[in-house]
């Protein structure tokens, strides 16, 4: 995660091996822990949480690392090694260090009910101290283990980016219904009805309202002939059922939390095994009907729907990311690094053969007499418009402009006149 300037808050995750594995195993974690510690510069905020499987007593020796709230009443030898690895990084325990009820404490609770721990820590250095305002633990939380959920509040200024954003608010015109005849006629009656209504371009002053009056009737047009695309969802096929499932199973791990009986412990189990055979069933009919969906596709060969599809089946969900590697192969995620990077990049690329010798030549400054665009040569532009690509700013894709009529192309012209002899 990048803030300000260079700074980068790091996190380390990890699962240390529980008590009964072997002290060969043990003296492996660390050593692999202390590596990748250390291969992160030290000017960088690094946390590192996890399973450490270690239960610390309350001792005054250690309490500058580990604080006085700890749950258990002896140590074990996890305990004495994470010990040993915080005060050799100077880290500290924060989890250890807030007054909480025991039930926000512990972290794990055993299968009969009966056994209670605290394994599960956050630790930071001792220079970002005051950055961890709390950590808890919540037992309400459903996440699908055995442990429970830890909390961390932190308290961090964030970098605010001087940069303009492009707005989008994330809607986008279903396209698809232009190829079809009906939506496509129903389309050029709209458009073609709402700019039989507007005034004569050139009697507009302001050029800038006339293109607001042109794009608002082209968008609303749009919306309510063609309607707009629905999102695509993460998670196909999660409906009220699933909803109900996951209540169901939230339910009885509470409740086995709260009475850890016999019939309290098997029935988790049982709701667990339910809601997963549930979920893994709708995948399946969802999957199903998906190949049904592409069979369909292929026999009217829409190839690209056909790609993109499957595309999605195979690749699934992925969050985008704004990461590249720098010369060296690092992972580099600011915007100015970034940009450092590209330029590079391409300077490398493109001037491979670096000219010494350039004739200056005279360059005439003068602008040759050019007529004014003709309609046919906007309506040409209009047809070259590339299709399948992000609109800009005004949020209209080409599709849309290359599918209105004459008339309305006329008035487009007739606005490019204005703009032409205004030179504004």
């Amino acid at each position: 995660m990048h803030y300000l300037f260079n700074f980068y808050i790091i996190v380390l995750n990890m699962h240390a091996p529980s008590e009964e594995k072997s002290d060969d195993s043990k003296e492996r974690f660390y050593e692999e822990l202390d590596r990748g510690f250390d291969y992160f510069p030290k000017y960088h905020m690094k946390i590192l949480l996890g399973d450490f499987n270690v239960k610390v007593r309350r001792e005054n020796i250690f309490k500058p690392t580990i604080g006085n709230e700890s749950l258990h009443q002896d140590s074990n030898d996890n305990g004495v090694r994470i010990v040993r690895f915080v005060t050799s990084k100077n880290l500290v325990v924060k989890s250890w260090m807030f007054p909480h009820r025991h039930i926000h404490k512990y972290t794990w609770t055993s299968p009969d009910g009966k056994t209670d721990k605290q394994i599960d820590h956050v630790l930071i250095e001792k220079k970002w101290y005051s950055r961890v305002l709390d950590v808890r633990s919540f037992m309400g939380a459903d996440c699908e283990t055995d442990h429970y959920l830890v909390v961390a509040k932190f308290r961090e200024r964030l970098a605010e980016s001087t940069q303009a954003v492009q707005s989008f608010d994330g809607e986008r015109f279903n396209l698809r219904k232009l190829n079809e005849l009906e939506f496509r006629k129903q389309y050029y009656i709209q458009i073609t009805n709402r700019f039989a209504a507007l005034d004569n371009l050139s009697d507009y002053k302001d050029i800038n309202k006339a293109w607001e009056n042109i794009k608002e009737n082209i968008k609303t047009s749009a919306k309510e002939s063609i309607g707009m695309q629905e999102l695509k969802q993460h998670k196909p096929g999660f409906n009220e059922e699933c909803l109900g499932l996951l209540d169901q199973r939230k339910q009885a791990k509470l409740q086995w939390a709260h009475d850890p009986s016999q019939s309290n412990i098997d029935n988790p189990d049982n709701v667990r095994r339910d809601a997963n055979r549930h979920f893994r069933n709708k995948q399946k009919a969802y999957l199903k009907a998906k190949i049904e969906e592409l069979e369909t596709i292929s026999k009217i060969k829409n190839i690209r729907d056909l790609h993109r599809d499957i595309n999605d089946i195979k690749k699934g969900y992925h969050p985008r990311t704004n990461i590249v590697k720098d010369d060296k192969g690092d992972l580099v995620a600011d915007s100015h690094s970034i940009l450092a990077r590209c330029k590079n990049y391409f300077s490398q690329i493109l001037n491979v053969h670096e000219v010494n010798n350039v004739r200056q030549r005279e360059i005439h400054t003068a602008e040759p007499l050019v007529p004014e665009p003709s309609a046919p040569e906007v309506e040409l532009a209009i047809e070259k418009l590339k299709s399948h690509k992000l609109p800009g700013i005004d949020q209209i894709p080409a599709e849309v402009v290359k599918t209105v009529g004459k008339a309305i192309r006329c008035e487009i012209h007739k606005l490019f006149i204005s703009i032409w002899n205004k030179e504004e």
